[in-house]
């Protein structure tokens, strides 16, 4: 199976800092796509256009789509991390439960027990 790096991202694919850096870097996540699959990385948007934090309700839509994508790709496996806890400012116990109800081929990375967080 293949690895896929799942990151937060922002709708205009400037993938400057944090995880998306580390996307671009290692992963072969493509500068101008905020959403999807994109080399072994996914972006999930936490960020609008503007680099501006998106609300919990739009975040949670986009988590969902990925939801439905992983799903659609039991050959992919996807390493999840805490999208939206670094730069757009969430806690993760408000972006944790989003992903309830995500596939076998999910897990979460390891950061998610950051006590910072």
């Amino acid at each position: 199976m293949t690895d896929i790096f799942v990151f937060g991202s922002n709708l205009a694919g400037i993938h400057g800092a944090g995880a998306a850096k580390f996307a671009k870097n290692f992963h072969g996540a493509i500068y101008g796509q905020g959403i999807g699959l994109q080399g072994k990385s996914y972006g999930i948007p936490t960020k609008d256009r503007r680099i501006e934090t998106l609300p919990l309700s739009e975040v949670r839509r986009h988590v969902n789509d990925f939801i439905v994508f992983a799903k659609s790709r039991p050959d992919l496996t996807f390493e999840v991390t805490p999208i939206g806890c670094g730069l757009a400012g969430y806690k993760r116990l408000q972006i944790k439960p989003m992903f309830d109800g995500m596939p076998a081929n999910c897990r979460f990375n390891k950061t998610w027990d950051d006590p910072d967080g």
